[in-house]
């Protein structure tokens, strides 16, 4: 008799589809950049980018997955979404990218709070260039003080969402 909890296991023989292997990761960052749509009605930035936060979390677990351009294609779609100015997030995003790889080619091996560290510096460097780049633009006298509950809660938000892109990983693979 077959175990009924093998179900997940694939079969010999067969892989993933192009889409689902190469898709995934691309949508799942779009979808957590188009959170910014929900109505979440605060006074201050409370809600973490999680498109950023998604985007390192596949950066760091999967470096063979995306080369480093991808962050215009997809910071230009955050940008749509969350209303910052136009090629905000597509700076902040490629200059993160090529900052991790340069690290990544420095160092053999990276252990878990080395990636959480390299993730809590990019997550500071977005949030502080987002600020800069809407006080260029006109958005008022906006403090890192605001900003910092933001920070802190984002890099603490990180391990999760590296756990849920490593489950999202794991059904990406299999056939």
């Amino acid at each position: 008799m077959i175990d009924p909890h093998l179900r997940h296991v694939p079969r010999l023989g067969r892989q993933p589809s192009a889409f689902r292997l190469n898709g995934t990761p691309v949508i799942t960052v779009m979808l957590g950049s188009a959170v910014t749509i929900l109505p979440v009605i605060a006074q201050a930035p409370v809600m973490p980018p999680f498109g950023l936060l998604l985007l390192l979390s596949w950066r760091l677990l999967r470096p063979e997955l995306w080369r480093t351009w991808i962050g215009l294609p997809l910071g230009l779609f955050d940008d749509m979404m969350s209303g910052q100015p136009i090629g905000s997030a597509v700076f902040l995003w490629t200059v993160t990218l090529i900052g991790i790889d340069a690290i990544e080619h420095r160092m053999v091996w990276r252990s878990y709070r080395q990636d959480w560290l390299i993730a809590a510096l990019a997550i500071i460097f977005c949030i502080a260039g987002g600020v800069l780049f809407a006080r260029m633009a006109g958005g008022g006298d906006i403090n890192l003080y605001l900003v910092a509950p933001q920070m802190l809660w984002t890099i603490l938000l990180f391990p999760f969402v590296v756990r849920q892109c490593a489950r999202i990983d794991r059904w990406r693979v299999m056939a």
